[in-house]
């Protein structure tokens, strides 16, 4: 499989920039083209390639050229990826706020037990 923690590193350093998630966004919808892509960002046609650059780079993005075209489409499984190791770290601190509020529960019961 993947290099869990290098990829896990890139994908999320590809994920840190507003104008790539708009793109992943996009992606989300189906294939597009770079320049379909760069329409609703305020930048070059250069400046979205080496976005798409970095995207591609982390495994969230694939292209394919046909004569002058290149189309992008999204790679669910780094997605999954990124999604499962943040489920992984949801349910750690869920389960230590559990504990801490049955820890903090059982304090404010054995404090009335005390006062009466």
């Amino acid at each position: 499989m993947l290099n869990q923690r290098g990829d896990l590193d890139k994908v999320f350093h590809a994920l840190a920039d507003p104008s790539r998630r708009t793109m992943v966004e996009r992606l989300g919808r189906g294939p597009a083209s770079v320049s379909e892509l760069a329409k609703p960002l305020a930048m070059s046609l250069p400046a979205v390639v080496q976005h798409l650059a970095v995207l591609e780079a982390s495994g969230l993005v694939k292209s394919e050229k046909v004569g002058r075209v290149r189309t992008c489409r999204i790679e669910p499984k780094v997605l999954n990826m990124a999604e499962q190791w943040i489920t992984e770290r949801k349910a750690t601190w869920e389960s230590r706020l559990d504990r801490l509020g049955d820890f903090l529960a059982e304090t404010e019961s054995a404090e009335k037990r005390t006062d009466t």
